[in-house]
């Protein structure tokens, strides 16, 4: 039997809640392991029919902006290094992946348009490559609470994520997909 998918966003949350501290100390773990499992969470909790069409949200437009700009502020050093020594800001982050960045992605990607949804993946990528280049080549600590070599760890771990969703995501494009044609069946014409 498989178990309801908001127990398994409640078990989710509860393993980055109990791992904190060691999730935490490495910026790799804290970056590229919690975050995203907390930001899974709200799509866990998202129903699959995402509710019904209404014009505020033409498109997702609204919602994938909610969840763009939650993603830009945790991707703010500061927000990082104010998650390390403020209870109020860990608290933030638990509360606003799951339902600032989660939720609404799952809500915006299911309305959005194929063509924007490419556009977002082009950007995904582009931007985590950026960013490992920032983080492998800033000559200082951008994260004031990890050391530069945890830095330059993390950029190249936005490195490989970036190199392996651009398989992931082209991969399907040179998977020939074969249909079968029906023929269509000659009767005997009448005469």
């Amino acid at each position: 039997m498989k178990p309801p998918s908001y127990l398994v966003a409640i078990l989710v949350v509860g393993f980055c809640f109990a791992l904190r501290i060691p999730l935490e100390a490495d910026p790799v773990s804290h970056i590229l392991v919690q975050l995203p499992l907390l930001a899974w969470s709200g799509v866990l909790i998202t129903p699959n029919g995402t509710g019904r069409r209404s014009e505020w949200n033409r498109g997702g437009v609204a919602t994938l902006l909610v969840a763009f700009f939650t993603i830009i502020f945790w991707m703010l050093p500061r927000s990082i290094d104010a998650v390390l020594s403020s209870p109020t800001m860990e608290l933030a982050k638990f509360i606003t992946l799951p339902f600032g960045v989660g939720a609404p992605l799952a809500i915006g990607w299911a309305r959005a348009h194929p063509l924007l949804r490419g556009i977002i993946k082009a950007e995904v990528v582009s931007m985590l490559g950026v960013l490992a280049f920032l983080y492998i080549h800033a000559p200082v600590r951008i994260c004031n609470a990890y050391l530069v070599s945890d830095q330059h760890r993390l950029g190249y771990g936005f490195l490989f994520l970036a190199l392996g969703l651009s398989v992931f995501w082209i991969a399907p494009l040179f998977i020939v997909h074969t249909k079968r044609a029906v023929m269509p069946t000659k009767t005997p014409a009448t005469a």
